[in-house]
């Protein structure tokens, strides 16, 4: 520290260089931030792995939607919608398609609501984030109509307002954080300097540490978040403040001990900045060890790590520059900079936790525990929440779950990708899928590939297609009937003539007669072949056999001609009867064709039949596709819609029953997920690749992930913190009891904000972020506290005081100063509150809970109650050295 000091113009201005190098040739941590995305989700999972294949597939297009509300349409709204669409048509850089509700009955039935109040007009784009956004705003300034309400919505405009308010918060906070913690040092020290060099201080740090993690990011992939720089700006300020103040305030007992400047200096960091060291260190290592976590967003807090080493750093050169160079002018106008106020509060607690431990610990108990038994980790994934109906975004969103229904604003995607192109043989799996889907709780309906609008086509399914073939059948014995009917007329007729021959006309009345003769037959055949279809529905043998009898009637038709050509011949009076046999042939003939057109169609279906019987499909599915259905000009809508990447993927829209945001909607997601993998099992899709795209797919894989992820970086966290405790105190117990208080006070103080937050605000749970965040935050920072305490007891037990008379002096003297701390700090986290963002209004909510809670009754009443029952023993496995 001498050097320090005598080198101390050298290393500040130094300082200054360097932040101000650094500050101009660092990147953009906040563009980084927006870069890095929101939630950054590793590759195997379900969401990740859908929009892989879209990507893959060139399908990763993104659709956001116009969302007018209008009292009633007419033609003026149908108008300036269609003047809407065509200039957004224009836009080739950014729009791939339009969708016009007013296209055809279908779109407006899908498109404009039931009450005719709310229209969709879906805008499918592709480009970056930061193209579809000003795309958008571009929209909203110049081709929108003014005089209307309409808003565009959609993912990629929610998760920009989402970054946008996080940023306006963070510059709120960082306002708000400068002046409170100026007031309050003011406020502290009566001194219009002394606030300044906390502030200096933690100016360089913060300037220093968010120019080293914007290079980190860019050389090494540092993990970075919009939580970043916000955690910085909290976590920076506030233990920085806490820090300063326990050095100020060790400096101003050892000026009142009559010390020189250097040597109160060197003093106040042989003490209390040891106790800083600690703190800083334990600190470093609580944040450094969400390193270890796998989710992105989570990790991004690890460079509040690299803050901490860079206050160190700081905090052991700046603020020794001052004290050496101000002096005790650093105090002014204060004109009792020595005094230091020892904590009456803290001092009356001491002797209730030190003189009456288990009264102590039952107190702590009595507050404490009636409230863990209301947490239940409640936890939402509603991006909207985040911000709020402020933005038209969430209106826009807003309207679309009153008009259209919650679960149609963003349905969940069923991604299914094969190594070939799919065929007719494999759809009807599609459609099963479909219906196996639509039976899940929580489910509204199902579009796919087999049905376009949701509605599901009776067509493909076997039952109907065997009532259609039935229905063949039946007209086929009508025909039949019909037939009979004719050839019996022919055949009266052909008697009549033949009785009306003049004698002599053997050569013609003999075939007559047989033609007659064998039309009563081949009647008697048609009758026994109707009556086989309707008793065997034997369709193949009937077809058969009317082959047989259309040969016969060939023949007998031949017949009647060569007798009509013959009586021709005879006479103009034979001739008459010539004529008649002419129109009966033709009869024949007609009646022939209809037997052939009967044959025909039972040919047809014996054809069909056939291929059901070959249709493996038909026995799992009850579905049927005809060779020729995914080519033909009907079904190319639905191909074009549902099948990509050459035919060898397609998706299933699952709309769902409640908001795609909620937890409701996860535990939907879970249970088709489970459905579908039971479906496809022993399918042709059972070795497809399947993925689920939507935002409550997301939020199912968000809710695995954090949850994985918090239960593992808390243990590798604590389990760390435990071991640098032990080595830092040479003790077993002491960290262990640290550790354990902190855990009680986090899991009150979020029982508290979940009251607050669910149950008196009424929203889903707390931010799925939050637990992650409030954890670390408040384990971290709360170390302090208890290292603030813990480490001037064992200053004291060091100098020759016992247990109890080391507790008890350690509390009044550190009171003041770690309740100015908690202050401060639940100060700097009180600032996040007006940023507006759910999810750090609920971290501060926790943190600033926890620390008033922590140091005004857990580490004041518990911490030394333990201890002092304990005795000597708290130093196990270790023994406390004492001076000589």
């Amino acid at each position: 520290m001498h050097k320090i000091i005598q080198w101390r113009w050298g290393i500040f201005i130094s300082l200054i260089v360097l932040t101000a190098a650094l500050f101009v040739a660092a990147p953009n941590l906040t563009k980084q931030a927006e870069e890095a995305g929101s939630f950054q989700l590793a590759d195997d999972m379900d969401s990740q792995r859908a929009q892989a294949i879209l990507d893959e597939a060139g399908k990763s297009d993104k659709t956001i939607s116009l969302v007018y509300e209008f009292e009633s349409i007419g033609e003026t709204e149908r108008t300036d919608v269609a003047r809407v669409i065509e200039e957004l048509k224009q836009n080739e850089t950014v729009v791939t398609d339009v969708l016009d509700p007013f296209e055809n009955e279908e779109t407006e039935a899908q498109l404009v609501s039931e009450d005719g109040r709310i229209v969709l007009v879906p805008i499918t784009v592709e480009g970056t984030t930061e193209e579809i956004n000003a795309f958008a705003d571009d929209v909203r300034e110049n081709v929108l109509p003014q005089e209307e309400t309409v808003y565009i919505t959609g993912e990629e405009i929610i998760n920009n307002d989402v970054n946008l308010s996080a940023q306006e918060g963070l510059k709120k906070t960082e306002i708000i954080t400068v002046v409170l913690i100026f007031g309050l040092l003011l406020l502290v020290f009566r001194s219009i300097v002394t606030p300044f060099i906390p502030l200096i201080a933690v100016g360089f740090t913060y300037l220093l540490s968010q120019s080293f993690v914007a290079f980190f990011v860019d050389w090494f992939g540092f993990p970075v978040s919009n939580y970043t720089q916000i955690f910085l700006v909290a976590i920076l300020f506030g233990i920085g403040t806490d820090y300063c103040i326990l050095l100020l305030s060790r400096y101003k007992e050892e000026l009142s001990a009559g010390h020189a400047i250097e040597d109160a200096i060197v003093n106040t960091y042989k003490t209390a900045g040891r106790t800083v060291l600690i703190s800083g260190l334990a600190v470093f290592v609580g944040f450094a060890a969400i390193g270890f976590a796998d989710f992105p967003i989570f990790k991004s807090a690890v460079a509040v790590a690299v803050g901490i080493a860079v206050l160190l750093l700081i905090l052991f050169t700046v603020v020794p520059f001052f004290m050496a160079t101000l002096k005790q002018r650093l105090f002014w106008p204060s004109k009792k900079a020595g005094e230091h106020h020892d904590s009456k509060l803290w001092a009356s607690l001491s002797r209730l936790s030190v003189n009456r431990p288990f009264v102590s610990i039952l107190v702590v108990g009595l507050i404490t525990v009636p409230v863990l038994f209301t947490y239940d980790d409640a936890r939402s994934f509603n991006t909207v929440d985040e911000i709020g109906d402020g933005y038209d975004s969430v209106r826009g969103l807003n309207l679309i779950s009153e008009g259209f229904g919650q679960g149609e604003s963003l349905p969940v995607q069923v991604i299914l990708r094969q190594d070939q192109a799919i065929t007719e043989s494999e759809v009807p799996y599609i459609e099963k899928f479909a219906s196996e889907l639509e039976k899940v709780e929580g489910v509204n309906g199902v579009r796919a590939l087999t049905r376009p609008t949701g509605e599901v086509i009776d067509d493909f399914y076997v039952d109907t297609q065997l009532s259609e073939v039935s229905d063949g059948l039946s007209e086929a014995q009508t025909g039949l009937g019909d037939v009979q009917t004719g050839l019996d007329e022919i055949e009266q007729g052909l008697n009549g003539i033949v009785g009306q021959l003049p004698s002599g006309s053997t050569n013609a009345g003999a075939p007559l007669a047989e033609a007659a003769a064998g039309l009563n037959q081949l009647n008697g055949q048609l009758g026994l072949i109707g009556q086989g279809l309707t008793a065997t529905q034997n369709i193949p043998a009937a077809v058969g056999q009317l082959g047989q009898v259309s040969a016969g009637l060939t023949q007998i038709e031949s017949g009647i001609n060569e007798a009509a050509s013959a009586l021709n011949a005879q006479g103009s009076q034979v001739g008459e009867l010539g004529s008649g046999l002419a129109q009966l042939a033709t009869g024949v003939a007609e009646a022939n064709d209809g037997l052939g057109q009967i044959e025909s169609g039972l040919g047809e279906a014996v054809s069909f039949l056939q291929q059901l019987s070959e249709a493996d499909a038909l026995r799992e599915t009850g579905v049927y596709l005809p060779e020729g259905t995914l080519t033909s000009d009907e079904f190319s809508p639905a191909v074009e819609r549902y099948v990509f990447d050459e035919g060898m993927a397609t998706q299933l829209e699952v709309v769902l029953e409640m908001d795609p945001y909620s937890p409701e909607a996860i535990d939907t997601v879970e249970t088709i997920k489970e459905t579908m993998n039971r479906a496809v099992t022993g399918t042709p899709y059972a070795d497809a690749t399947i993925g689920y795209a939507g935002i409550s797919s997301i939020n199912s894989d968000l809710n695995e992930t954090s949850t994985n992820d918090f239960n593992r970086t808390v243990a590798i966290m604590l389990v760390t913190l435990f071991i640098v405790l032990t080595a830092l105190f040479r003790s077993m117990i002491m960290p262990l009891y640290m550790i354990a208080s902190l855990l009680l006070t986090y899991y009150t103080s979020a029982a508290i904000t979940e009251l607050i937050f669910v149950e008196g605000l009424g929203y889903d749970g707390i931010s799925w972020a939050v637990p992650f965040f409030g954890f670390v935050m408040l384990i971290a920072l709360g170390i302090d506290y208890s290292i603030f305490l813990l480490d001037r007891f064992r200053e004291e037990t060091i100098n020759g005081k016992t247990v109890r008379e080391a507790l008890i002096h350690s509390m009044t003297k550190m009171g003041t100063v770690i309740m100015t701390a908690a202050v401060i700090l639940a100060g700097t986290f009180g600032a996040m509150i007006p940023s507006g963002v759910l999810s750090l209004v609920q971290i501060a909510t926790i943190v600033i809970t926890g620390l008033l809670l922590y140091g005004l009754i857990v580490l004041p009443l518990l911490i030394p109650a333990i201890t002092i029952s304990f005795g000597d023993g708290v130093w196990w496995p270790f023994r406390q050295k004492k001076k000589s």
